[in-house]
């Protein structure tokens, strides 16, 4: 697969889920002041990490059971998260194989006390499903 900025920008564009798709978040949190950086903004890598933790419910309860990260695939900031957003954190199973699977997450923060969402963050997450030795096994069982 070729490198982020390789990929035609349309590529980006279709991995948008609609208003419908989003339903309700698998997590929303808030960030607090020891997650901000000397611009004023929320650490990438704190949002990642909460993107990994919504990610790892949805594959988890896909496979009925342990799960781990194997990639984050078309991750791509859009707009920065302030101190006082309130994040929501959407996600949905965007492809099934053997024994992986893709979660698409979309991160929407609410600003101005609800009065506006701005979509921040975006990203295509793989998991495998784990056996009980933690090696790969069939995502479905039985």
């Amino acid at each position: 697969m070729p490198p982020i900025a390789a990929r035609p920008a349309m590529a980006m564009k279709e991995m948008t889920m609609t208003e419908s798709e989003r339903q309700e978040p698998i997590l929303r949190v808030v960030p607090r002041p020891g997650d901000i950086n000397s611009n004023g903004h929320i650490f990438g890598g704190w949002i990642l990490s909460q993107m990994d933790i919504a990610a790892g419910i949805v594959a988890g309860r896909e496979s009925q059971g342990a799960v781990a990260t194997v990639a984050i695939d078309a991750m791509e900031f859009i707009a920065p998260i302030l101190l006082h957003d309130i994040i929501s954190i959407y996600a949905r199973i965007e492809r099934i194989g053997r024994t992986s699977m893709g979660i698409k997450i979309e991160v929407v923060a609410d600003r101005d006390r609800g009065q506006r969402q701005v979509k921040v963050t975006e990203g295509l997450f793989t998991f495998v499903a784990l056996d009980a030795q933690h090696r790969p096994r069939p995502v479905k069982q039985g």
